[in-house]
């Protein structure tokens, strides 16, 4: 089987989370429940493993361009999932006002900020040695192989812990 490649994969989930977020964000201001469940679900399953290889592998070889500034990426992280947090909670309600559908809605909004400034990383990536690109693309494998919902990994697995 021929190994992923960890640029192209990378870009290719954030167009999957930005698409996602758009119809998560659309569907919760129309009222639309089922679809933004649905859609909520399918991101936090997609992000997880995106966001557990950003962490563990990616994030920290990044520090050889970005310096501490990896730090910053990090707390966005803290940011999503307390966003995601939210989202979920209101989407698990029986009925959800329209005041709530647009909270929702605006914090799916809310998370394509990361979702751009994070896909610029790439053009920071394309500069690793091929030895370094293939090291991510196993650590990317393993992250997806595992298949952590987002949630989960943050609650279970995350080594920084974001307050409720």
């Amino acid at each position: 089987m021929a190994k992923l490649d960890p640029i192209v994969e990378f870009r290719e989930d954030h167009r999957k989370v930005r698409d996602g977020l758009m119809k998560l964000a659309s569907a919760a201001e129309s009222g639309d429940l089922d679809t933004a469940r649905t859609t909520l679900g399918d991101i936090n399953v997609a992000v997880g493993p995106h966001f557990r290889y950003e962490e563990e592998s990616l994030y920290p070889a990044m520090k050889e361009f970005l310096g501490e500034y990896v730090d910053r990426l990090i707390e966005e992280h803290d940011g999503a999932i307390k966003t995601a947090r939210v989202a979920a909670q209101i989407l698990s309600q029986s009925s959800v006002s329209a005041e709530e559908g647009k909270a929702a809605a605006g914090a799916a909004r809310a998370l394509l900020i990361h979702v751009s400034n994070c896909d610029g990383l790439n053009i920071l990536a394309e500069r690793f040695s091929q030895a370094k690109l293939d090291q991510l693309a196993d650590a990317f494998q393993k992250s997806r192989d595992q298949g952590v919902p987002l949630l989960e990994w943050a609650e279970k697995i995350r080594e920084r812990k974001v307050a409720a």
